[in-house]
């Protein structure tokens, strides 16, 4: 077992370049990884390290218990930073930061876009990739994506934006349809159709009912679990041969879903003391390992669990895991404060456990973060991600039109919202409770054990392609970012 490294976390920010700075040693350790016929990639969103580690110890005869004792865990696996769930998902099947996606929140902005229905003569407009997009959010099937409610593209010919053409890198799904083998994946609006990836065909079979539809209100662990179960029946059904709507298929070589209800657990009742699970984290975990269970049971009918490699991660963890840190800072008063240090104003202010500003004129960057720091305590604000920092992390503003101005990122237990607001966490932020995530494979072959190297979730997509027998290089993100496989020891 290796020892984590030191010098790769500053501020709870895990430092990409170092990680991929031992790619030699990461290659040399994913050599002996079994060749597999399919992939089986689920994303329990918020699942934070701890979560799956005490839920393993605690329950001995679960299927998460089984898994990893075929299995590798990884215990210092970090997401995306952002932790958003769309850069976070990205991570996993593109093997990519945002800063070769280009994809930085689901509600971000592009200052060569324009706004939806626009004529495109204004350049610059909030990106939003949710419910809001779909024809009929208020259904469960919702009729998918409203082309009228999508930002238009002055480039070409002012045509609406669809969120797979956002998207500047490929995808796994890409790469195994490009070989002739089926894919499906399962997520919760249909604004997912990101991971089709820039071809706009991806994914044979995309699921995609919408979890914010009137009859699921997003407080309720209980019903976010009934509706994460219909995406459960769907990769049932493609285990078993057939499409996610039950019609004759193939078992896709690429599969998989998100589990909403442990998220939204988090953000209603959350942890007891110590980061024990609070009642409804508890039964969303339960409800994830029964799940996990079914699909397990399923491989072994249909004998495909030897030719399968199972992922389990997540594609964000959840702030604060302690109640007692957890402080609401009005967003307003964030703005307000950046607003004042810049005359031309703010183009887009997307905050949770974090604050990504878009400013109208970029040079005043320098005014705002002064202004910033000089406000850090009434703000709650811990550093702000700027100038050379940010340019080595994401790229230039100035010259990429996706890259926020700056990037404020609050004291641990923060969240920018409006005061009102009754969710006790969030995600999207750079700290360790938002992005130290579960990370496990597991297949028939690999030798059980925990790796305390540290990790990026974005070595996840090269890993699954090279068990696949695919070349991890035909991922744009892994050979513009360096991105190695994971190590197995």
């Amino acid at each position: 077992m290796k020892k984590a490294r030191r010098g790769l976390a500053i501020n709870g920010t895990l430092l990409v370049g170092a990680v991929l700075g031992i790619g030699t040693a990461l290659a040399q350790g994913a050599a002996t990884l079994p060749k597999v016929q399919h992939v089986l990639l689920i994303s329990v969103d918020g699942m934070h390290e701890s979560d799956l580690r005490q839920y393993v110890a605690s329950h001995p005869t679960s299927a998460l218990a089984a898994l990893s004792g075929t299995g590798v865990t990884y215990s210092q696996a970090h997401s995306s930073m952002p932790s958003d769930s769309f850069p976070g998902l990205l991570a996993l099947v593109t093997g990519g930061t945002p800063k070769s996606t280009g994809v930085y929140y689901d509600d971000s902005y592009d200052r060569k876009l324009s706004a939806a229905g626009s004529d495109c003569k204004v350049a610059g407009t909030e990106v939003v990739y949710d419910e809001s997009v779909d024809k009929n959010p208020d259904l469960l099937e919702s009729g998918g994506i409203d082309p009228v409610k999508l930002p238009r593209d002055p480039a070409n010919g002012c045509a609406p934006l669809y969120p797979h053409s956002f998207l500047r890198v490929n995808t796994v799904f890409e790469v195994a349809r490009a070989a002739g083998l089926p894919t499906a994946w399962a997520d919760k609006h249909p604004a997912y159709d990101l991971v089709q990836g820039p071809s706009g065909n991806g994914v044979d079979d995309l699921y995609t009912p919408e979890i914010n539809n009137a009859s699921n209100p997003s407080d309720s662990e209980a019903k976010t679990a009934a509706y994460d179960a219909l995406k459960v029946k769907a990769v049932l059904n493609q285990i078993g041969s057939k499409t996610s709507a039950g019609a004759a298929g193939k078992v896709p070589a690429i599969f998989g879903m998100n589990f909403q209800a442990l998220s939204v657990a988090q953000k209603t009742t959350g942890y007891a003391a110590q980061g024990a699970a609070g009642p409804d984290v508890a039964a969303a975990l339960d409800f994830v390992d029964t799940s996990l269970g079914q699909m397990v049971a399923g491989l072994k009918a249909g004998r495909l669990m030897d030719s399968t490699l199972v992922v389990i991660s997540a594609k964000h963890g959840q702030s604060p895991i302690d109640r007692s840190t957890l402080k609401i800072v009005d967003s307003k008063a964030l703005k307000a404060a950046i607003t004042a240090a810049a005359p031309a104003g703010v183009a887009q202010l997307t905050t949770d456990t974090v604050g990504l500003v878009w400013l109208k004129d970029g040079t005043q960057a320098g005014d705002v973060v002064a202004a910033l720091t000089a406000n850090k305590v009434a703000l709650s604000i811990d550093h702000i991600l700027s100038g050379p920092a940010l340019k080595a992390q994401f790229g230039d503003p100035a010259s990429d039109s996706r890259v926020p101005d700056l990037m404020v990122i609050p004291t641990q237990g923060v969240i920018y919202t409006k005061p009102t607001a009754t969710k006790i966490a969030e995600h999207g932020g750079f700290s360790e409770d938002d992005t130290h995530v579960a990370l496990l494979i597991s297949a028939p072959g690999l030798q059980a054990g925990t790796v305390s190297t540290p990790v990026s979730t974005t070595q996840v997509a090269p890993t699954l392609l090279s068990a696949l027998g695919l070349d991890p290089k035909a991922l744009q993100a892994v050979v513009q970012e360096g991105t190695p496989l994971l190590p197995l020891k």
